[in-house]
């Protein structure tokens, strides 16, 4: 059949492939792969409140929102209520 020279062809093949491919995809990563801006700057993501009075005032402030939402949602909802039919009994 192919003989010796096959085989070590074949040899080479299998060991030098993996290690071609992780050679391509493990060099210049920053340069290839990177997408600019995508993770946010840190004055740009959110502080967790350590101080006492810091989280007391973040739960005002999710509560006045809350509030300030579900205030809004009413509202619609009974703008989209269509008024009630007039009862029959004005004969």
């Amino acid at each position: 059949m192919g003989g010796l020279n096959l085989e070590v062809f074949k040899f080479g093949m299998y060991v030098m492939f993996p290690i071609g491919i992780m050679y391509y995809f493990g060099t210049n990563l920053d340069e290839r792969f990177a997408v600019p801006d995508f993770w946010p700057k840190p004055e740009q993501a959110n502080k967790v409140p350590l101080e006492r009075d810091e989280i007391h005032a973040e739960l005002q402030r999710l509560r006045a929102r809350r509030l300030y939402l579900r205030e809004r949602r009413l509202e619609q909802e009974t703008r989209q209520q269509p008024p009630p039919p007039p009862s029959g009994d004005d004969k």
